[in-house]
């Protein structure tokens, strides 16, 4: 069988998001995977699943909806190609918490420095 090309390919940093996921229901997981698969796969990915975050260097929200629930993935890019899992967190306000986007930050900033 042939495997199909990925664009992208996803990877974790540090355990930030995997202790964010180990949190989360069977469905919710399901669906952060199936969003995971997505973006991996398609050319370009829809705002609706990886958007970019206003006024940041190279930051990204992946967008998860599971039911009425919202979840916010942080991510960048590395060569391009692969994106960097940072921390995730369930939106509960229209705005996304600054101290969210503040530990994304860091924990990008602790990336690129141990590259």
């Amino acid at each position: 069988m042939d495997k199909k090309q990925k664009y992208r390919k996803i990877t974790f940093f540090r355990d930030y998001f995997q202790t964010f996921f180990d949190k989360q229901t069977k469905k919710v997981k399901a669906k952060i995977v199936w969003t995971f698969d997505l973006i991996e796969d398609l050319q370009r990915v829809p705002e609706t699943y990886l958007k970019h975050i206003e006024n940041t260097d190279g930051l990204y929200e992946i967008r998860v909806q599971s039911g009425n629930d919202i979840f916010r993935i942080f991510c960048f890019f590395d060569q391009g190609k692969l994106v960097i899992l940072a921390n995730g967190f369930q939106k509960k306000t229209q705005k996304t918490p600054k101290r969210e986007i503040e530990l994304a930050l860091k924990i990008k900033a602790e990336y690129e420095n141990e590259k």
